[in-house]
């Protein structure tokens, strides 16, 4: 297995963080590697993302769990591995942590966890950063 995780402290409330996660089609305001994303279904366990980075082609995840206002994971099954993103908020106080761990598991995870993990995850401070701007507003 591989994985990777960044944090973000925020005075946001859990449930403004929720909200910018549960728009799926907004995220490309806050995630600047996204030209598009869609969610079929509503934004609970067992239905699918679809992220269409820019310049590349889309990639499809199934939320795995949500739980609101806290926790949503999704799952991108690449074949021989799976590449699952926890996004989770953890209180601290007056102010909340929001969280994202990376794991990568399966038959390749520990030849491709490393080549593909740091890649995949490499934008998740930026990526957080946003979201939390856009969260304080």
């Amino acid at each position: 297995m591989w994985t990777t995780e960044h944090s973000i402290e925020t005075t946001a409330a859990p449930e403004a963080i929720w909200g910018l996660w549960a728009e799926v089609a907004g995220w490309p305001h806050w995630n600047a590697d996204l030209a598009r994303a869609e969610l079929s279904g509503p934004f609970a366990a067992g239905s699918t993302i679809t992220m269409t980075p820019h310049g590349q082609e889309p990639i499809e995840l199934q939320i795995a769990e949500a739980v609101e206002p806290e926790l949503f994971v999704d799952v991108a099954n690449l074949g021989d591995v799976l590449v699952r993103t926890i996004h989770h908020i953890e209180q601290l106080g007056g102010r909340i942590q929001v969280v994202y761990r990376m794991e990568i598991t399966g038959p390749e995870a520990d030849t491709l966890g490393p080549q593909i993990g740091p890649e995949i995850s490499a934008d998740f401070p930026q990526v957080l950063a946003a979201l939390v701007e856009r969260a304080e507003r």
